[in-house]
């Protein structure tokens, strides 16, 4: 779009609903809502340390990330069973067509469930069965990226490569997540040099709670072409330069980073000064079920407490759609249907 229409103020909450975006970091273990994960215990005759789902909504006060993924790993105990990982996502592809979300790229711990003695084709089949459906039953592209849990050994992300590998037509890259802080990108260098030799997509959690340093080996060692998170970038002129110059997306989180005090409100948030100094940032909801809301949450919210204005919601839903693991055409059409609704607004 050469000319962004004029959408009055008081239309900006209705077009960020409205718009066409695609959500790139999500992580579908953090979808799992208190009310499935206690039907799912149920279902499998899992006990949980809550004794209801308001007292379990009330133990989501965090302090930082670990505080979180002490939870995280606990509410996906209750997940056993192919049908399991597939009501999961199903439940949050449902959320995402109701967010005009066109197209997911969903993020997945198999170590997490393997360590439990899940098996991962249990896993990746369940998971790929309601990506399949969205696409048929909601109109929604959805994919599976495998993230490596970071607090683990290299050694132990080999292991569950060569797991994954017999499914490697059921998802399209590879991440790194869970406990940043003294677990460097560069730990996992030959794994990804490994993925990437397999032509499988490269992204990478940095610059959440780490330094900027983290972000420069994520693309310098890992060569990722995402980084996840990149919100201590800021901090680094340098690495500014780099990431605007070089086009590398930014999948920020800000609910996410409020929750898990990275910033302390989000008035505070640097989305915006991201944006304006040309970088390819998004927004996504990272973990939505425990950090207060789904995509057009983070939206509605961050755009509330920041000022940011239309373009800035034009940039963002569009830099979603660039930033994307789809082919050109398909871009086009997702640029196309936002367009359309940008002018609908006018």
């Amino acid at each position: 779009m050469n000319t962004l229409p004029t959408i009055p103020a008081d239309r900006l909450p209705a077009l960020l609903r409205a718009m066409p975006k695609a959500e790139l970091h999500m992580h579908i273990e953090g979808s799992l809502e208190p009310e499935l994960i206690f039907a799912l215990a149920r279902r499998n005759g899992v006990a949980i340390p809550y004794a209801s789902v308001d007292e379990l909504r009330r133990a989501y006060a965090f302090t930082n990330l670990q505080s979180f993924l002490d939870i995280y790993y606990a509410g996906a105990s209750v997940l056993l069973k192919e049908q399991d990982f597939y009501d999961m996502a199903w439940a949050y592809l449902l959320r995402a067509q109701a967010d005009n979300v066109l197209h997911t790229e969903m993020f997945f711990d198999p170590q997490t469930h393997t360590a439990r003695g899940v098996a991962m084709d249990t896993v990746v089949n369940g998971l790929h069965r309601a990506c399949v459906d969205a696409r048929e039953k909601l109109g929604v592209s959805a994919s599976l990226i495998l993230c490596f849990l970071r607090h683990l050994s290299e050694e132990d992300a080999f292991a569950t490569l060569e797991q994954a590998l017999p499914l490697r037509d059921k998802f399209i890259g590879v991440g790194l997540d869970s406990s940043e802080v003294g677990h460097p990108p560069e730990k996992f260098a030959r794994v990804f040099a490994r993925c990437r030799a397999l032509g499988l997509h490269l992204v990478a959690h940095a610059g959440e709670e780490g330094p900027p340093e983290y972000v420069w080996t994520a693309l310098d060692v890992l060569k990722v072409e995402r980084v996840d998170h990149g919100v201590q970038s800021s901090k680094d002129p340098a690495l500014m330069r780099r990431l605007a110059q070089d086009r590398i997306p930014l999948t920020v989180c800000p609910l996410s980073n409020l929750k898990l005090c990275v910033f302390p409100s989000l008035a505070q948030h640097n989305l915006g000064a991201l944006l304006d100094a040309g970088l390819m940032a998004t927004v996504n909801s990272d973990d939505p079920a425990y950090f207060g809301g789904y995509v057009n949450e983070n939206f509605t919210q961050t755009f509330a407490a920041t000022g940011l204005t239309a373009r800035h919601a034009y940039m963002l839903a569009r830099n979603s759609f660039e930033a994307s693991f789809v082919d050109a055409g398909t871009r086009r059409g997702f640029v196309d249907r936002l367009d359309a609704c940008l002018a609908s607004f006018a």
